[in-house]
């Protein structure tokens, strides 16, 4: 069973515990004049790709984006995507581990899960100027290396996720009024889900880790996603059903035993049923 390829981050720094957990680069330096095409891969790493002038294409987890100027795109570990950026793009690819920005600080963690709840941010050219400032000053400090550069880094880090939250914040936007408990209660629940959808696919099972019932659980995804817990679950397991398919050689059978499936047949009849194709017929009309 071949693992989806993983990107590592991609630095200059020279301190090995810095180098593999944090980078930021100029898009202009990464270009190089040329256009960039990356095939389907995924990271291990929070990547933020901040666009002052965008032209290209972006699909993450299979749902597509055009590229346009003053758009933030915020990935987490673990999905996948392809991009395509033309040479004239401009802008900041950024990278970094939870371990250097929130290893066990609670209230930075609940911030990083609210900016990167969204994958794309698109704003007006007022609203993007803060939030590139920043992430300049960022830059600058990354670049200098000057006394306490990494502790100034963090804490600009903190900074601009609050203010892409406040950015890209839409009164009309029925999310930003579910409060605090149920959004955190999710973000357990998808935590659980990456780690253990293989061997649990009960919403009892998800319910008993996170000391609920099952009519709480329920109650939670309702009001935060407007879908079941189980409807949240399949949905999991057809996404990442997906990444193996596009993003690896795997045979069907390796990736429904990959997935928790012993009756390879049965896992071809559960994809069916919720992509309209089988496995093979996905694979090969997407890839």
């Amino acid at each position: 069973m071949k693992d989806i390829p993983i990107r590592k981050i991609n630095s200059r720094q020279q301190e090995p515990n810095f180098s593999e957990s944090f980078g930021i680069r100029d898009l202009r330096d990464i270009l190089a004049g040329k256009d960039m095409v990356q095939a389907l891969h995924r990271h291990d790493f929070f990547f933020l790709l901040a666009l002052k002038k965008g032209i290209g294409r972006h699909v993450i987890d299979f749902t597509p984006y055009q590229v346009n100027d003053y758009s933030v795109f915020f990935m987490r570990p673990g999905q996948v995507h392809e991009l395509t950026l033309k040479s004239e793009c401009v802008g900041y690819l950024m990278e970094f581990r939870i371990d250097f920005y929130a290893p066990h600080d609670k209230v930075s963690n609940q911030l990083l899960r609210k900016a990167s709840n969204r994958n794309l941010c698109q704003l007006d050219a007022k609203r993007f100027k803060k939030l590139f400032s920043l992430l300049a000053y960022i830059f600058q400090e990354y670049s200098d290396k000057k006394e306490g550069y990494q502790e100034v880094i963090k804490a600009n880090l903190g900074i601009f996720f609050i203010e892409l939250v406040r950015q890209r914040k839409d009164p009309k936007d029925p999310s930003g009024k579910v409060n605090l408990y149920l959004q955190e209660r999710l973000e357990a629940l998808l935590e659980l889900l990456e780690t253990h959808v293989a061997t649990h696919k009960q919403v009892s099972e998800y319910a008993d880790m996170l000391h609920l019932s099952a009519y709480q659980l329920n109650a939670i995804t309702k009001a935060t996603l407007g879908k079941t817990c189980s409807e949240l679950i399949n949905e999991y397991i057809i996404l990442e059903s997906k990444r193996y398919l596009l993003a690896t050689s795997n045979q069907v059978n390796q990736i429904a035993y990959h997935l928790g499936y012993e009756d390879v047949s049965y896992f071809i009849r559960f994809f069916k049923k919720h992509t309209r194709y089988t496995p093979e017929a996905f694979r090969n009309n997407f890839r």
